[in-house]
Order: C-alpha cells, then sequence, then structure tokens
C-alpha cells in the first residue's frame, strides 16, 4: 500500500489523487495534500516519497 509523501498516510491505490512524476505515480489520501505536493515540488519541499532514502553513491 502506497504513502501520501505530505502526510505519511497509507493510501488505497484506488484514490482519484495522484499524481505521475519522474515515471513513478504518487498516491495521496486527500486533495489538500495533492495541492501541496505539486506547488512543494516547485520549490524542491518534497522530492523523495516517504519511507525511501536516497540512492547512495559507491
Amino acid at each position: 500500500m502506497p504513502r501520501d509523501p505530505v502526510c505519511g498516510q497509507y493510501v488505497d491505490e484506488k484514490t482519484p489523487f495522484k499524481s505521475e512524476m519522474d515515471g513513478e505515480t504518487r498516491y495521496f489520501c486527500s486533495e489538500e495534500c495533492q495541492e501541496e505536493f505539486e506547488f512543494g515540488v516547485e520549490d524542491d519541499e518534497f522530492v523523495e516519497p516517504v519511507g525511501r532514502s536516497p540512492k547512495e553513491e559507491d
């Protein structure tokens, strides 16, 4: 089950609140979280999905 990258809540994939970015679908619990994410991406506020860490370089 995916997590909302804004609030961290687990979200059903059937939610109507989704956004495609860099070939990956982000799922949101509400329209408010989706809008916050989409506006925050412009400011690099949300760049990694919750629960993921940046890839380590060797």
